[in-house]
């Protein structure tokens, strides 16, 4: 693939908060330090960001912020939401996004017929690059393969998949059958090792908000084919992966942060911080990672 825009390790930001209000000064910083260590894309605006707790006027400041602090990174906007009006309002809204993110529609349960004239409806209402976001265990609904690559070949701007299914066969569909220049992304921060190898394209990544010098490394040793090393990483990394999700994400990601001194650990409802066994189990596992913290 010629054009790597959108490939390799991009991470899904988490939207810090101090109290109440948008901790933007945060975020600025956390943006800051994903550019110094070398990420490759910057996703502020989805469900690690609680972007459905965030008034219109928060997601333009966060867009705004990440655009700035991104050093001519690309720039992924978090745009889905569970109808076609909704979601183009948020692309109208975030239109100076490089990319959207747009999830599959949840609660509405849409059959694959349903998903595929969403996403063509959408991606041809905009001429930017649509990346599709395959959540299962978030949205309640399955974007198989068979859609997802229909919707590849049929709309050119269609250019990605964040694939979060945790299904092998359905991701080996996904690789072998895409068109070619179609991005194949993983989802979940466990999953990259074995879908980098299969020929994925990177990651879009939690587990980078807190690490992300490891997360590119790890990006790197893969895009290299350095597989000996990167399974060393990765086994290092996975008590990183599962302490992450212990509890629903982003609850332990930011409650990591503000042990890493980061940010607050301030979430809206209706999530709540981290509970006092996931804290320990974090505070084990960030320990053995920094032990210099």
């Amino acid at each position: 693939m010629s054009d790597r825009k959108f490939t390799g390790c991009g991470t899904a930001l988490l939207t810090p908060f101090k109290g109440e209000e948008v901790d933007y000064e945060a975020f600025a910083a956390t943006v800051d330090w994903q550019v110094t260590t070398g990420v490759d894309f910057l996703v502020p605006l989805g469900t690690t960001g609680e972007t459905p707790t965030l008034s219109d006027e928060e997601k333009r400041r966060v867009l705004d912020v990440a655009i700035r602090h991104a050093a001519g990174r690309p720039v992924v906007a978090g745009v889905g939401s569970n109808s076609v009006g909704a979601t183009l309002a948020n692309m109208g809204l975030l239109q100076d996004a490089d990319a959207f993110l747009v999830v599959v529609p949840f609660y509405n349960k849409p059959p694959q017929r349903g998903m595929y004239a969403y996403f063509k409806a959408v991606a041809e209402a905009t001429p930017k690059p649509v990346i599709l976001y395959n959540v299962p265990g978030r949205t309640g609904a399955n974007l198989e393969a068979a859609t997802a690559l229909a919707l590849a070949r049929d709309v050119p701007n269609i250019i990605g998949i964040k694939e979060a299914s945790g299904k092998p066969d359905q991701i080996q569909a996904l690789l072998d059958g895409r068109p070619e220049g179609f991005r194949v992304l993983s989802g979940n921060d466990s999953d990259t090792f074995d879908m980098m190898r299969q020929g994925a394209d990177g990651v879009i990544s939690v587990a980078s908000n807190v690490f992300p010098s490891a997360m590119v490394d790890l990006v790197r040793a893969l895009q290299r084919g350095d597989t000996e090393d990167a399974a060393k990483m990765d086994a290092a990394l996975q008590p990183l992966f599962k302490a992450l999700f212990v509890e629903p994400n982003p609850i332990p990601a930011k409650a990591a942060m503000a042990r890493l001194g980061l940010m607050e650990n301030s979430l809206r409802l209706p999530l709540v911080p981290a509970s006092e066994a996931t804290e320990k189990i974090l505070q084990q596992t960030l320990t053995e990672l920094f032990p210099w913290k």
